[in-house]
């Protein structure tokens, strides 16, 4: 029996030319069906409060927005409290005040020692507050704003005009600054690239590939771009389809539908669970082959067996969260080397096995239908053209 289908065509021998849409001769075939695009980013919305004013009188919350991260005030402030605030919470009444500010970080200020009471030193955050009280505090900027700085980096850059450009990321690469990864993003990189970029929402990101994940990615370079892009994103008129190898023998064809949501034991990760939002991932077999596992040291016969592995090309009709990875995992196909859903590394994968391959979209300013393929970069090649390898070895057996 033959379990493999084109697998040769699917790696490129030499990576695509950049600066230019993929041509009808690339190796991946032409778009069959849509592959869809993640959901649009969200942005973060603040709840106006009152309840405080500056000493001067003004009333007005302590609120400056800039450009890229909304800057945050800085230094010596002192507040007042008003009569309709008395008896709150010091952290409470402090995040009504200055909604620049998240209530978590006023709170680590307050337990740093940057706040006074009515002239007293205050480091509990449930501290009450009382009418007519002054309340000096000096704000610090937080990690995340202080993240939102260029770096100049090698962008990989497929594609560029002057409202758009498409960039094939590579493994390793965060997209946007995060807890643990506040610098050397994707979106330092763009701020560098160029000057507009630090007056658009999340330097014109319209959407994120995981850390890990490489492959295809859109960004708006104007304000046009950035709203017209986002809401063909949310309207799943941009096409993606991506290369994965997965645990097992994946079945030929099949559509997972089950919706996803956070994983209620380990918030980590996502997970297939009734309450989640809708998704959908078309999933088609390439090729099939059992790889041989490392044999442990000492006799030959205590070798474990060959396991078997997939290549596969996903197609999304939704964009969830890590859902290719979600989907695949709970029909037992985890990816390679996805250790945070139960993927072995094989293959020579040190990193998920996930490559967003194709992207398709009308550009948002010229009407112009663009296409774009990325080659598979160099572990998932090696990795793809070795279980290729197999499977044919095995057709020769059967």
């Amino acid at each position: 029996m033959s379990r493999r289908r084109s697998a040769s065509s699917l790696v490129p021998s030499a990576p695509l030319a950049t600066s230019a849409p993929a041509a009808p001769s690339s190796p991946l075939a032409s778009f069959n069906e849509a592959a869809l695009a993640e959901d649009p980013l969200e942005d973060d919305e603040a709840e106006e409060v009152g309840g405080c004013s500056g000493a001067g009188g003004s009333g007005a919350p302590l609120v400056d927005v800039g450009g890229v991260g909304n800057a945050e005030p800085t230094g010596a402030r002192q507040l007042e409290v008003a009569p309709e605030c008395h008896g709150q919470r010091l952290d409470a009444w402090l995040s009504s005040c200055i909604p620049a500010y998240s209530r978590s970080h006023l709170k680590g200020l307050i337990e740093a020692g940057a706040v006074q009471v009515a002239g007293q030193l205050v480091t509990s955050a449930s501290r009450k507050v009382a009418q007519g009280q002054l309340v000096d505090i000096v704000l610090r900027a937080t990690a995340q704003s202080q993240s939102f700085v260029p770096e100049p980096m090698a962008l990989p850059i497929v594609f560029e005009d002057e409202h758009l450009l498409v960039i094939d990321k590579p493994a390793g690469l965060v997209v946007h600054p995060a807890a643990g990864n506040w610098s050397g993003t994707l979106m330092n990189g763009l701020l560098a690239h160029h000057t507009g970029a630090a007056n658009l929402p999340r330097a014109g990101i319209v959407h994120r590939l995981d850390k890990d994940t490489s492959g295809l990615m859109v960004v708006g370079k104007t304000l046009e771009a950035v709203t017209a892009l986002s809401r063909a994103i949310a309207a799943r008129e941009v096409k993606r389809q991506y290369l994965a190898l997965a645990h097992g023998q994946v079945p030929d064809s099949e559509s997972v539908t089950s919706s996803i949501g956070r994983d209620p034991v380990t918030r980590v990760r996502m997970a297939v669970v009734p309450s989640g939002k809708p998704a959908r991932t078309d999933v088609q077999r390439l090729l099939c082959a059992p790889v041989p596992d490392a044999s442990p040291r000492g006799r030959s016969e205590d070798a474990r067996p060959a396991r078997w592995v997939s290549g596969v090309l996903c197609t999304l009709h939704t964009g969830r969260t890590h859902q290719i990875r979600v989907h695949l995992s709970s029909r037992k196909h985890p990816l390679i080397a996805d250790a945070l859903y139960g993927g072995a590394p094989l293959l020579g994968m040190s990193r998920q096995a996930l490559h967003a391959a194709r992207l398709g979209f009308v550009h948002p300013i010229t009407g112009e239908p663009l296409r774009f393929e990325a080659a598979l970069p160099a572990d998932m090649a090696a990795a793809w053209t070795e279980l290729e390898n197999l499977a044919g070895n095995t057709e020769a057996r059967v």
